[in-house]
């Protein structure tokens, strides 16, 4: 394949990739932001696999093979709950890939065309240290983020004296050594430089709280980005600068997007330090405070006699793949004549976009699906609101408490439903570890037990 065909070839497909994301962004058109992404990246490999300097397929079709047989089942057998700490995972192969080709570039920058052992290009230097820093710090960043997610590390800010100006020392220290590594191409200092990213990347991740997650998620989305366009500078493949760049720059809005919407500081996550300055929520409460509890009979019956119904669903309808029986549910109350919508919290799950992936696959009308600004102050004329598994993202604690760690980050405000249906397994707080002072609430009515056996009963309780 001649040269300006590649390029041409490699133009099409980063556009591909630009149309697929702007398919992404909307629910409505995310089949077709699909197709583009996958034709796009057909189009990729198969300009790649056509280059001149190509010559020996084996390697390349054997990872073909083998990532695309890892991936189908992967992808089969995943769980919707399980997907933000895949994605957590994704991102640090991506990160652990730009440290292989930086280290490969550095060991045969002759197989790079940027030159000899010993006599490499300033600039490629330059790219190889921020490529092998951003690249490893996403590495061990993500996989931090995946270990907590998982609930293989605790979801609680993990802290220890000392830990800001201690990052502070080794960013800069960073900084330094990416400028000598460039000046003298001494292979001590790019292995040096590697570690103290890898260390760097534990330290930034480890002191971000659970109710954080979401936000740094995008981040790390934004970081494997860039550190996939600093790949592309290595290789000198405009496609993967382009597209790089692109996945850096929509994680990085994104995320700042989400801190604002959370009242959060953008700095604090580059910095590490996002929800770390906080002191970690008392998780007491239950035993001291009393309660209303129901029964899936009583909350049929209240639903049923309502004019409007709110849900606002969190990672519990998640855990229990409740979507489908709530979906059901809502059809039921419609048809008793009765206004069904949902309520979306921006960082509702674990990852930005859960709840609106999960609804979707129950069918749920897009244009009953509403975002928190759109909704909030409509909780005030509700008859019902019924949260189911969302924790966090409606404790009244975020305007009342400047002591909790989610002190400042909008919330649903359902309080100010009329009667506030809670599901819920038990009294346990969210994975902030905050207790829910929604709970305590005169208009509030427990109903204890599983999300999709309680959705469940209370369309049996309709139907009666």
């Amino acid at each position: 394949m001649s040269v300006n065909l590649s390029a041409i070839s490699y133009l099409v497909s980063s556009i591909c990739f630009i149309l697929a994301l702007q398919g992404l962004s909307s629910a409505k058109t995310s089949q077709r932001g699909l197709t583009l992404g996958i034709l796009g990246m057909v189009l990729a490999v198969g300009t790649t696999m056509g280059s001149p300097i190509v010559t020996d397929y084996a390697w390349i079709l054997s990872g073909l093979v083998l990532g695309g047989v890892i991936g189908t089942a992967i992808a089969k057998k995943i769980k919707m709950t399980a997907l933000p700490q895949l994605v957590a995972a994704f991102h640090s192969l991506v990160g652990l890939a730009a440290v292989c080709v930086a280290g490969a570039a550095l060991l045969e920058p002759r197989a790079f065309n940027i030159g000899e052992v010993g006599h490499i290009a300033f600039g490629s230097l330059v790219e190889m240290g921020l490529g092998v820093a951003i690249g490893a710090i996403t590495f061990t960043g993500s996989i931090v983020a995946f270990a907590k997610l998982q609930g293989l590390v605790s979801g609680n800010p993990l802290i220890f004296k000392g830990q800001h100006p201690l990052n502070a020392v080794l960013g800069i220290g960073l900084i330094l050594m990416i400028a000598f590594f460039a000046l003298s191409e001494s292979h001590s200092l790019f292995w040096g430089l590697t570690m103290v990213s890898f260390l760097l990347g534990f330290l930034l991740i480890l002191p971000i709280g659970g109710a954080d997650m979401p936000v740094v998620i995008s981040m790390l989305n934004s970081y494997s980005g860039w550190a996939a366009a600093g790949i592309g500078f290595t290789l000198g493949n405009s496609l993967l600068i382009i597209t790089g760049a692109l996945v850096g720059a929509s994680g990085a809005i994104l995320s700042y997007i989400m801190c604002k919407g959370m009242n959060r500081s953008i700095i604090n996550i580059i910095l590490g330090g996002f929800g770390g300055e906080q002191t970690v929520a008392v998780r007491g409460g239950a035993d001291q405070r009393s309660f209303k509890t129901g029964s899936a009979d009583d909350a049929g019956f209240i639903m049923k006699n309502a004019k409007s119904v709110i849900i606002v669903p969190g990672y519990g309808m998640a855990v229990a793949q409740a979507q489908h029986a709530l979906r059901e549910m809502s059809d039921i109350l419609r048809e008793e004549g009765v206004k069904v919508r949902y309520a979306i919290h921006p960082v509702a799950g674990r990852m930005p976009g859960h709840m609106n992936v999960l609804l979707a696959e129950a069918n749920v009308p897009y244009e009953d699906v509403l975002e928190l600004e759109e909704i909030n102050r409509d909780f005030a004329i509700t008859d019902v609101a019924f949260v189911i598994g969302a924790n966090d993202v409606t404790n009244p604690a975020a305007k009342t408490d400047p002591s909790s760690p989610i002190f400042g980050m909008p919330i649903l405000d359902v309080e100010r439903a009329k009667t506030v249906l809670f599901v819920k397994r038990s009294m346990a707080p969210g994975y902030a570890g905050v207790d829910n002072e929604l709970f305590y609430k005169d208009n509030t009515l427990m109903l204890f037990g599983d999300a999709k056996k309680m959705c469940e009963e209370i369309i049996k309780a309709l139907e009666e």
